[in-house]
């Protein structure tokens, strides 16, 4: 994969909290997206306070990134006025973009503060060029494509438009059944609104087929040995088509994922960052992310076959567990990790370290906080010392195949 090393698109990577936004800067994004307190498409979950989106924006323009908060839920009217307050807070503290959806809370952002940049959300599903000049003309600098763009249509916007608006598209993580995550299904089941932040991931239920005459009689929707998954989409993985989006006028990749792990977010960021600046082949980054927890694969809708994205089996592959990050550099044959999930001595694992691979070393020993030796590890968030190699630092992910 040869990227232009002269003009390098932006790694955007996902933070849910603060140990995922520190692992997205060590392990080599550009920028990170986060929500906040109002107005975000992650709002039960993974929502910074306040002082959280302060404490961010320093961390991160400390190490010269950026940060882009998302605002991109639809508003109703009674929230049109306190989106205009909450982005003058959010310009106060150093903010270098929000995500917007909704017409009205652009036009609100704009008149309150004009300086503040813009970039349109995916939920807007922008898909042509005449759209992307009306939202340029309203202020925005940047468009996040529509999910549902080929790389040609992509293409056809950037020719179409002013260099000085810049396209953004995702490249990994969870897809949506629904027109760019705009759907009513979890509202519908659950009373929970995809597009207020609130979704059940309905669409990843398992579902049976009543016939009209036979009340009461369910029947499962076979497609394997493990169930059905109708609705459910595979996973974006666009780890070998870098170049061909750069080309199509992409500038940003974007990665999805602010509910997923801080291994899922410095495992995945590290393969794409491999992969920008040339350092990594796509078999080896290939199997880099496929030791985080994901769906199968595919490329989405960017080589023209949204016909991919049906899984022909269901549920997570999970062939590799998270079991401890490291709390220091390894020295005189060992290092003080924080546990995740269990290892035992004897054990094979790997460590990750920011710009390169996956690391191999054995375990041949394991103690406590008393140093006393331990066969096996198998309570989370405790503070052991295990034996490995020189070379590990503070901050390096641990990980095992299972």
């Amino acid at each position: 994969m040869q990227m232009n090393p002269n003009q390098k698109p932006e790694l955007l990577a996902p933070a849910g909290d603060r140990e995922c936004l520190r692992a997205a800067l060590r392990y080599g994004a550009d920028a990170v997206y986060c929500g906040g307190p109002f107005m975000q498409m992650r709002a039960s979950k993974v929502g910074f306070s306040r002082e959280d989106l302060m404490q961010a924006s320093r961390e991160i323009h400390a190490a010269g990134k950026k940060l882009y908060v998302t605002v991109n839920c639809f508003a109703f009217s009674d929230e049109i006025e306190p989106i205009g307050a909450y982005a003058r807070f959010l310009e106060e503290i150093g903010v270098d973009a929000v995500i917007v959806s909704d017409l009205g809370a652009i036009a609100q952002i704009r008149e309150t503060c004009p300086n503040l940049e813009i970039h349109v959300s995916t939920q807007a599903s922008c898909m042509n060029y005449k759209t992307a000049l009306v939202y340029r003309d309203m202020g925005v600098k940047r468009i996040v494509l529509a999910r549902e763009l080929s790389i040609g249509q992509i293409a056809q916007i950037r020719a179409n438009v002013p260099e000085d608006l810049e396209l953004e598209a995702f490249v990994h993580g969870a897809m949506c059944m629904s027109y760019s995550g705009r759907c009513l299904l979890s509202a519908y089941l659950a009373g929970r609104s995809g597009n207020r932040g609130e979704c059940a991931q309905t669409c990843r239920w398992d579902y049976y087929l009543m016939e009209e005459k036979r009340p009461g009689e369910y029947f499962k929707i076979e497609e394997d040995e493990r169930g059905s998954a109708i609705l459910s989409s595979k996973e974006l993985c666009c780890i070998g088509l870098l170049d061909r989006l750069q080309a199509a006028g992409v500038c940003s990749f974007k990665i999805e994922g602010r509910m997923r792990t801080p291994f899922y977010t410095a495992t995945v960021v590290n393969a794409y960052r491999l992969a920008i600046d040339g350092k990594a082949g796509e078999e080896t980054l290939r199997r880099e992310l496929d030791t985080v927890s994901h769906r199968p694969f595919c490329t989405g809708f960017y080589l023209g076959d949204p016909s991919q994205l049906i899984p022909d089996t269901k549920g997570y592959i999970r062939d590799w567990l998270f079991v401890a990050t490291a709390l220091e550099d390894s020295a005189d044959g060992k290092v003080k990790v924080q546990t995740r999930n269990p290892f035992a001595a004897g054990d094979e694992l790997e460590y990750l370290q920011p710009g390169r691979t996956g690391i191999p070393f054995r375990v041949d020993a394991i103690a406590d906080e008393e140093n006393t030796p331990m066969e096996r590890s198998a309570t989370p968030m405790r503070v052991l010392t295990i034996s490995a190699p020189d070379g590990i630092r503070a901050g390096d992910i641990l990980r095992k195949k299972v």
